[in-house]
This record gives C-alpha cells, sequence and structure tokens, in this order.
C-alpha cells in the first residue's frame, strides 16, 4: 500500500508536529480538530517551527510555503474519508478515542491505516473499535515531534505485517527511526521512563534533594538534555498522570501507584507550561521556582 494522503486527527501540541512532519516528508496532510480555531493556531505553530528553522539556514522561504501547502485544514471529519493513513492525536482517553476510531471506521475506505499516537493505552484494545484489527497500529512520536528521532511501532494482538512495513516505511520517509515493540502497558520507552520517574518523585518526598537540585544532577550526572520535573512541565502533568494510571490499570502494581503530589498538581489546574505552572513557573516568560508551592 502507498501512503498519499495523511489524516491527522488532533491539532494539539502533538497532532500539530506529527502534521508538520508529514508535509515536509511530501505528504498531504488533512489536521481536523472539533473547532476552525484549533487548527488555525496549529497551522500558525506549524509556521512559527518553520520559521526558527529558516534563522537557522535550515530551510528556505519557498519550502515553508511548500509545507504549509501540503497541509488542508478541516473541521468535519467525512472530509478525510479519502486518507490513506489517520494518525490519531487527541487526548488520552480511552472512551473518547475509542468514540473517534468507531466513527472514522465509518468514513474511511476499508484500506485506511489507523495509527494512534497514545503513550500508554493498550493497541489491542483501541483496535476492538474498529472493523480493521489488522490494519490498527500504535505509531507513538515523542516531544517535540520536529525533533525528536524514534517512533514507538506498537503491533497490535492483530495487527498485520504488512500494517507494520508500511507503517515503518513511513516512519523512515519522515526522516525519523522507528522500533517495533509489542502491545503492552506503556509501551516500552514510557514504561522505563516512568519507573525512573516514580523513584524521582520517590526521592523528592523524601527529602533527598530539591526538585531544583534534582534536575540538576540528571541533567549533568546522567546526561540527560532536560531534567524530570523539566520534561514533566514540557510534556504536560496531566498526560504523565494519565499514563502511570495506564500503568497501574494494566500492571495491578503498587509500583505504578500514581504519585499523589503531582496528582494534586493537576487537580489544582496546574499542568505545567500550557498553563504557566507546573513543577516551575512561567508566568514571566521563563521558568522560575515556585514559591507557592509546600513540597
Amino acid at each position: 500500500m502507498t501512503i498519499n494522503t495523511v489524516l491527522v486527527a488532533g491539532a494539539g501540541f502533538m497532532g500539530t508536529g506529527i502534521a508538520q512532519v508529514s508535509a515536509a516528508a511530501g505528504y498531504d496532510v488533512l489536521l481536523w480538530d472539533l473547532q476552525e480555531s484549533f487548527t488555525e493556531k496549529a497551522l500558525a505553530n506549524v509556521a512559527a517551527s518553520l520559521d526558527k528553522r529558516i534563522l537557522k539556514n535550515k530551510l528556505t522561504e519557498a519550502e515553508k510555503l511548500d509545507i504549509l501547502a501540503k497541509i488542508k485544514p478541516i473541521s468535519q471529519l467525512t472530509e478525510g474519508k479519502r486518507a490513506d493513513l489517520v494518525v490519531e492525536a487527541i487526548i488520552e482517553d480511552l472512551a473518547v478515542k475509542s468514540n473517534l476510531f468507531k466513527e472514522l471506521d465509518d468514513i474511511c475506505g476499508p484500506e485506511t491505516i489507523f495509527a494512534s499516537n497514545t503513550s500508554a493505552i493498550p493497541i489491542s484494545t483501541l483496535a476492538t473499535s474498529t472493523q480493521r484489527e489488522a490494519l490498527f497500529i500504535g505509531a507513538h512520536f515523542f516531544s517535540p515531534v520536529p525533533a525528536m528521532k524514534l517512533v514507538e511501532i506498537v503491533q497490535g494482538l492483530k495487527t498485520a505485517t504488512s500494517t507494520c512495513q508500511v507503517i515503518q516505511e513511513y516512519v523512515e520517509c519522515l526522516g525519523k527511526t522507528g522500533v517495533v515493540v509489542k502491545d503492552g502497558p506503556g509501551f516500552l520507552v514510557n514504561r522505563v521512563m516512568h519507573a525512573f520517574r516514580q523513584e524521582i518523585f520517590a526521592c523528592l518526598e523524601e527529602g533527598v534533594a530539591s526538585l531544583e537540585d534534582i534536575d540538576t544532577a540528571v541533567k549533568l550526572g546522567l546526561g540527560h538534555p532536560l531534567g524530570p520535573f523539566e520534561l514533566n512541565d514540557f510534556a504536560g502533568l496531566d498526560i504523565g498522570v494519565a499514563t502511570i494510571e495506564n500503568l497501574y490499570d494494566g500492571f495491578k502494581d503498587p509500583k505504578w501507584a500514581p504519585n499523589l503530589t503531582v496528582k494534586r498538581l493537576v487537580e489544582a489546574g496546574d499542568l505545567g507550561r500550557k498553563t504557566g505552572k507546573g513543577w516551575y513557573d512561567y508566568t514571566s516568560g521563563e521558568k522560575r521556582k515556585r514559591k507557592d508551592l509546600n513540597l
């Protein structure tokens, strides 16, 4: 099967990035979200991202315009019926994702491949919401999509080998590296990362070090580009909580029990950079230590 048109369902941070790299690779992209304002904002963000590449002499103005011309915003899912591949990148909620795939299953052609960008929900579970389990797969991109090279290609219980091959080719065309992993809670990278993060949270709550010093130690001692709290703020505390809850539900092991401190931050609406506050305070436009947290 040849992929020409990609429907990206969800114009949030991840969906915007997936749309950008797909268009840059030459694919025709249909970018859908519930409101037109969401896709308009996404296009503006793509343009801003490309402008940064122009400033670094990695892109020309003409190439930028070509990429933007490849992305067509749509507000009706039915407009995506001609897609060869659907990449879903909406909220990390099983019911919401399942309902979307059910709707798409009736809209798209019988040969259209469905891929979910979920970071933790089992692909085999999502696939049951459709009549195309052999054509259902996980394509888990990492944030920020234009910069991160890895994509986890997750084979569900009934994913066809041919489907996996098509997605591997798509990922390679994006200039990224795909690793094929078996289906399961957290897949590979998030399972390892959240085990690490659970220990980091324990160190914070035990008073081993401040969160700022933990971030510094991880960056300088382990060579990570971002500290664990900085990364959590960047990706979104709500996303992290949803992922760890999926791990806990999947394994029923106490070691995956969601951390209460981060859950309280999420409940308070402090989700990281996108809300202005998370582990750090970004309301000034710069990362600063929070003075209103009792940790």
